[in-house]
């Protein structure tokens, strides 16, 4: 609680009590009120109660602590790649993927005034989608935990050379003025959240709406590892949407993989293909199977 601003405090506590009444109806989510993931939630979820925390570990540690039911956590966006430390945190959580959420993603350049502004902070997702509209108009990036926070650090400092990039309904949460909307660089900024929770979910094979298995994978040190495991899924006829490598640890010497297939565990080509991958790899851990809410490759 103590982190966030002081303006966002009161609201904090506000959604903080009601989780608590019903922490099975919570959804925790990273970021002060008025956050995308905040309205990602809201719109994920219409029935949940939202439970902001300042970080992404923090979201997840209610969920393991039952403070909450479901977490929602951003993984990537469409022009500016996979949100930091999110590959990391979720094989370490022992938590499991039970959905998918795609929202268009807005900005608004707000202040305590009308600017011009020397400064904005921001969420450096947020920052690395608006470089270009900051860079044109001469404003340093300045880096904050997130999106609403920054606007309610920005309404706290009261200084009218800061600014801050935000959803609009910041600005109303925290007394700013817009001064102007849509200041993302690309006009289909899309993010893709995932929603968390203690327990995975059981999508039967066959299922009428296709499902997506979300998983990690560490090959093994030997030449042609990581060929072999994607010819398992190549001539199983597995479709692969996903593959990125991501360092694990300090050595530089073992690279791990963050997946995603189209298929279930159960069905026989998907089993045939991960046990292929699991022979080749160190390790396997599967993170998720849920049902895919956007179709991939269109």
């Amino acid at each position: 609680m103590r982190s966030f601003p002081g303006p966002a405090l009161a609201i904090v506590d506000e959604l903080r009590k009601a989780a608590q009444v019903a922490p099975a109806r919570a959804i925790a989510f990273q970021g002060s009120p008025g956050a995308n993931s905040h309205r990602a939630a809201l719109e994920a979820r219409p029935d949940a109660l939202p439970l902001p925390c300042f970080s992404f570990e923090d979201a997840l540690e209610a969920v393991k602590d039952k403070r909450a039911g479901h977490a929602i956590i951003p993984i990537e966006n469409s022009q500016h790649g996979r949100v930091a430390d999110i590959h990391f945190l979720l094989p370490e959580s022992g938590l499991s993927i039970v959905g998918e959420y795609f929202m268009p993603i807005h900005h608004a350049l707000m202040g305590p005034g009308p600017g011009p502004f020397e400064a904005a902070y921001s969420h450096p997702q947020a920052l690395g989608q608006s470089r270009f509209f900051l860079r044109e108009r001469g404003i340093v990036p300045l880096s904050y935990a997130d999106t609403a926070g920054a606007a309610a650090h920005v309404s706290e400092r009261g200084d009218p050379k800061l600014g801050a990039i935000a959803p609009a309904i910041a600005a109303e949460l925290y007394d700013l003025e817009i001064v102007e909307t849509h200041v993302e660089d690309s006009e289909d900024n899309m993010t893709r959240f995932v929603i968390l929770a203690d327990k995975p979910t059981f999508v039967k094979t066959g299922s009428e709406k296709p499902a997506i298995t979300t998983f990690v994978f560490e090959v093994k040190n030997i030449p042609a590892a990581l060929y072999k495991v994607l010819g398992g899924f190549a001539t199983n006829g597995v479709n692969m949407t996903k593959l990125e490598s991501y360092q694990h640890g300090t050595s530089f010497s073992a690279t791990r993989f963050y997946a995603d297939i189209i298929g279930v565990p159960g069905d026989p080509a998907v089993d045939r293909a991960l046990e292929e991958c699991a022979f080749h790899s160190k390790e396997l851990r599967i993170l998720g199977t849920y049902e895919q809410a956007r179709a991939r490759g269109q």
